[in-house]
């Protein structure tokens, strides 16, 4: 992504312009599974070790390869006139499958399902609905019928979530002392790996995982096991059924799925079945109070535009919808993260 001496300009729109190759780039090697082989060898190794390990092509390999170094994913050294290569620390923490803190499944979600909506923002902006009929053919009049449209695409979804939560779920929920709540809602709780960080960090409370009967069965079957004893599951539809009883309602990642009515709803429903004192802690990525950054939260926007039927938020506009539904004093608190927290009270 170079642009001609003396146009700085120039160069800033290569880079723009050229972005979705990066992601393509680190896509690709992840879906080939490059930061695993290099993970599992017990050393550097050369482009033709890579590819013979892969079954990929000598040629592809060593263009993904020197790509990949120069994005700083891999690193170099030559012995003997040969290339050895190797991960990074950004490769071996985040995109070795096998890391404890791996984003690889949500990155994986992205390369699948994100980046072939994304083809279709101009329609999404043109339109304002989002894009899974253009580009997966599927109607998405029910959402989660659309997002959830295979069991594959389900259970690659459910392990993005784990993913994310695997790294950030911790100090979203420290943002706000949460010992207080010993009976806690996880609303939308999907594979259960914000419940987990949950009763890891405050170990008297227990969490029950609220979501439709599809994920509430896949979570079981592939996320969390028997011996998690602290850690329940109720099947339902939260703007349909009736809510379990929970000190603290927690809504993560799921008010920017919806327009500002049926967030209005499911908050008011929340705020029905809270007991006087109980609380909603809602986890977003929060918008500037301009709405104009940060910009990773502004491509989120965007993002749901194209996935879903919502948007990201200010913390002001989070205050205010949960005002509405009756909570007061929402404080809200951004962590070093993507995410921040906003906690109410009834």
């Amino acid at each position: 992504m170079t642009s001609p001496e003396g146009h700085p300009i120039l160069g800033l729109l290569d880079q723009y312009s050229q972005g979705f190759m990066v992601s393509q780039v680190l896509f690709a090697a992840c879906e080939l599974g490059v930061f695993d082989v290099l993970a599992e060898a017990p050393g550097p190794l050369g482009s033709e070790a890579v590819a013979a390990r892969l079954g990929t092509s000598s040629r592809g390999t060593e263009l993904l390869l020197d790509t990949c170094v120069s994005l700083k994913l891999l690193q170099v050294e030559t012995r003997g006139g040969k290339a050895l290569y190797d991960n990074t620390e950004l490769s071996s923490t985040y995109l070795v499958r096998s890391s404890p803190r791996s984003q690889h499944n949500m990155l994986l979600y992205l390369a699948r399902t994100t980046y072939l909506c994304w083809a279709h923002l101009a329609p999404a902006v043109r339109e304002g609905k989002n894009q899974y009929l253009k580009a997966f053919g599927v109607p998405s009049h029910q959402l989660f019928t659309a997002i959830y449209r295979s069991e594959g695409e389900q259970l690659l979804f459910m392990r993005a979530l784990q993913d994310v939560w695997s790294v950030q779920g911790s100090s979203v929920l420290s943002a706000f002392d949460l010992s207080p709540f010993s009976l806690i809602c996880d609303l939308g709780g999907c594979s259960g790996a914000l419940a987990k960080e949950c009763v890891a960090l405050y170990p008297g409370c227990r969490v029950t995982i609220f979501d439709i009967p599809a994920v509430v069965q896949t979570a079981k079957k592939h996320f969390l096991s028997p011996e998690e004893g602290r850690i329940g599951f109720h099947e339902g539809d939260f703007f349909e059924d009736p809510l379990p009883e929970a000190d603290l309602y927690i809504l993560a990642r799921v008010l920017h799925d919806w327009a500002d009515e049926k967030c209005s709803r499911l908050l008011a429903r929340i705020h029905e079945a809270c007991k006087p004192g109980g609380g909603a802690l809602v986890i977003e990525s929060l918008l500037d109070a301009d709405g104009r950054g940060p910009l990773t939260t502004q491509l989120y926007s965007l993002n749901m535009l194209v996935q879903t039927e919502g948007r990201e938020r200010t913390p002001a506009q989070y205050r205010a919808l949960l005002a509405a539904a009756g909570f007061g004093d929402a404080q809200c608190k951004r962590t070093p993260g993507t995410y921040g927290a906003i906690l109410a009270r009834k």
